[in-house]
Parts: structure tokens; C-alpha cells; sequence
């Protein structure tokens, strides 16, 4: 698949939309996929399609998320390559948002991200090699009103992975920063008649994680930002 040999993956916040379209690609590319979520009966249908292997987790506790890994190495090996694309959400007025929400809406989408890098590159610094991709969101860059648990969430991942690229690319450890800037269709969600191509198509989405895992380390990139053609930005 690339000029570094990567045989496993670890998507962690698997569910339907981009996940899925990542764990079909990587197992249509020879990798043995494991898919980790909060419910592990949604991934049921898609671990069997693909053959994946799939593990309850909760990526906000760090026993959990050192448990999944020792799952995994012990079903499938230590993954060399981990997606995290978990993430969560508080909305409304800065001034009516209720604390505990706002820290649920950071753990998960930045210390959880943090939880699973971790754990990952402990097991790829010994091979000096590995990938780690972070999926970031418009709100990685951009803050929007009534979002600000989002964007803190978004903003922290961003500088997890930018720190964590200058820290280990010269270790061989790829880290990247993925930056979705619109909506993904997915089964339940799509763009209006009159607005088409408004939101990203996740499988093409895949097919960019893709180009990056192939891409040869005297070019590697940590962050890339994909956005719909007909957006105004």
C-alpha cells in the first residue's frame, strides 16, 4: 500500500459516515482493522462486512483507552496506524452552558485524543515507525457562536497534533491533523437539491487519509484541510 509497511489500523470513535468509509478503504488496502466506540453493536454490521475486529471504549478514561490497546495488541497486534476521530459537542449561549458539559465536550474531544496518542506512540517509538491522524473540524480553526465547547475541543486537538509532529517525525512516527471544514454526508444526512456537492463526500474524504499514509517522509505534511469546491471561505 505505501512505502512504509503499515498492517494494522485503529480507528477510535468508529461509527457510521467518515469512519466507516475509512475502515472499508484501509481494509480494501490489506490492513487488519480494529474499530473502537462507546457501543460497539452499531459497528457490528461494518466489523463484519470488512472483517474488522471491534472493542467498547470510552476514549475520556484513560484506564479504558490503555485497556482497548492491550485488547488490540493481543487480537490483532499493536496498530501502526490510529485514527481518532471522536469528538463532543455543547451548544448554545456561552452564558447558559452548563459546566459539566463543557468539560464532557473537552475530554472527549481533546484529552481523549491525547489518551489515544499516547498509547499509540508508546508502541510505535520502538519500530520508528507508525501514523497517528487526528480528525479535526471547521471549528479547529474557526470558533462559531453558541459552539465554543467545540471549538476549544477542536483548537486543543490541533495543537496536540502540531506538537506532537515536531516531536516525533523525526522519530518516524507520522502525525497528522485533518481539518474537515463542512458538513459530511452520510445514511442520514445529505446536502439540499439545490445546494449540490454543499458537503463532503466521506469517501473521498478516506481516499485523502489514504494519500497521506502514502505519502514519503521527505514531504510529509501535519496538517491538511479539505473543504467543499462550491464553499465560500
Amino acid at each position: 500500500m505505501t512505502t512504509r509497511p503499515y498492517k494494522t489500523a485503529l480507528i477510535v470513535g468508529a461509527g457510521e459516515g467518515l469512519s466507516a468509509s475509512l475502515a472499508r478503504l484501509l481494509a480494501g488496502e490489506g490492513l487488519t482493522v480494529a474499530l473502537a466506540a462507546r457501543s460497539v453493536a452499531k459497528l457490528a454490521p461494518l466489523a463484519e462486512e470488512i472483517g474488522a475486529r471491534a472493542f467498547a471504549c470510552d476514549a475520556s478514561e484513560p484506564a479504558a483507552v490503555e485497556r482497548l490497546f492491550a485488547e488490540v495488541d493481543e487480537t490483532i497486534g499493536a496498530p501502526d496506524v490510529v485514527l481518532y476521530n471522536a469528538s463532543a459537542r455543547a451548544r448554545g449561549p456561552l452564558v447558559d452552558l452548563d459546566p459539566a458539559d463543557v468539560e464532557r465536550a473537552l475530554t472527549v474531544s481533546a484529552f481523549g485524543g491525547f489518551l489515544v496518542a499516547q498509547q499509540a506512540a508508546r508502541r510505535m517509538l520502538p519500530n520508528g515507525q507508525g501514523a497517528i491522524l487526528l480528525t479535526g473540524a471547521s471549528a479547529s480553526v474557526k470558533g462559531y457562536p453558541q459552539s465554543a465547547p467545540f471549538a476549544m475541543g477542536k483548537f486543543a486537538l490541533r495543537g496536540l497534533a502540531q506538537s506532537m509532529a515536531r516531536e516525533l517525525h523525526p522519530q518516524g512516527i507520522h502525525v497528522v491533523h485533518l481539518v474537515i471544514d463542512g458538513g459530511i454526508r452520510n445514511p442520514g444526512r445529505a446536502e439540499p437539491a439545490d445546494k449540490p456537492d454543499s458537503m463532503l463526500d466521506p469517501d473521498a474524504i478516506a481516499e485523502t487519509y489514504l494519500s497521506i499514509l502514502k505519502q514519503p517522509r521527505s514531504v510529509w505534511t501535519w496538517e491538511v484541510e479539505v473543504r467543499p469546491w462550491v464553499e465560500r471561505f
